[in-house]
């Protein structure tokens, strides 16, 4: 058997175990098509860069209604377009006790339906770039292709030796400050320091018993030497983001 098919075989196995442990689990399949897609990115996705990030749907598989059912969350707005329907999520940042803080601080992403309510679109917004910047980003997605399945965690574990590393700049914590402001909390770490902000999403509707899904906990991982931001990790309307920056650079040659 090669080992493609072996390795196909074994997605099919455990897309099979987490189906059979979720209610709904028509959806889960739905996720799991638009997953075997990221194995070829190009042939499936676009990405667009302007003052946002845009991953575009070719063949799109996943509807709206599914992303409810994966997230238990509802947009913040709901608004007509020439292709069919935009949701917007609004997140602002917040103090401890959850109210807003001002200067306000906000970001968003944007998901894009065609008019058989199926995702053809995912912008994330200019602010959302300073702490997930576009190629890094960019690199993150594609490197779902090869990823791990925890079926126990129902995650995706990113493997970033399957991709072309990248030669770009990593943020710098004095730039990230300038546009999200103070941290709620600072851990010091020896080399590193881990700075916490928590943002709410606004939404109309939160199912009961998901009411800690509209918090995003964001933690950014900054090396105190260089002042680089080295990896982010936050939960955005029940979508856990972790991003390893220093994984997809090439390494500096001797």
């Amino acid at each position: 058997m090669k080992a493609a098919t072996i390795k196909h075989f074994f997605r099919i196995l455990c897309l099979l175990t987490m189906a059979c442990s979720l209610s709904g689990c028509i959806y889960w399949i739905r996720a799991y098509q638009t997953y075997l897609q990221m194995d070829e990115f190009d042939r499936h996705f676009t990405i667009v860069t302007t003052d946002e990030f845009t991953l575009k749907f070719k063949d799109p598989i996943l509807f709206s209604k599914d992303f409810v059912s994966l997230s238990r969350l509802y947009a913040s707005e709901d608004d007509p377009t020439l292709e069919g329907r935009r949701w917007r999520y609004w997140f602002r940042k917040v103090d401890v006790n959850n109210k807003v803080i001002a200067p306000e601080v906000k970001f968003y992403f944007d998901l894009n339906f065609n008019k058989e309510e199926k995702i053809i679109g995912w912008s994330f917004s200019s602010l959302f770039l300073q702490i997930a910047p576009a190629k890094f980003l960019e690199v993150s997605l594609r490197s779902i292709g090869g990823a791990e399945i925890d079926t126990e965690k129902q995650q995706l574990r990113a493997n970033s030796q399957l991709i072309d590393k990248i030669t770009e700049d990593l943020p710098k914590k004095p730039a990230v400050l300038a546009q999200l402001g103070e941290p709620m909390e600072i851990t010091d770490e020896g080399d590193i320091e881990v700075y916490m902000y928590h943002f709410l999403l606004e939404t109309h509707h939160i199912e009961k018993g998901y009411e800690d899904r509209a918090l995003s906990e964001v933690k950014l991982t900054f090396d105190k030497k260089t002042q680089d931001l080295v990896r982010m990790s936050g939960r955005f309307a029940g979508l856990k983001v972790s991003i390893n920056y220093r994984k997809f650079l090439n390494e500096p040659s001797g």
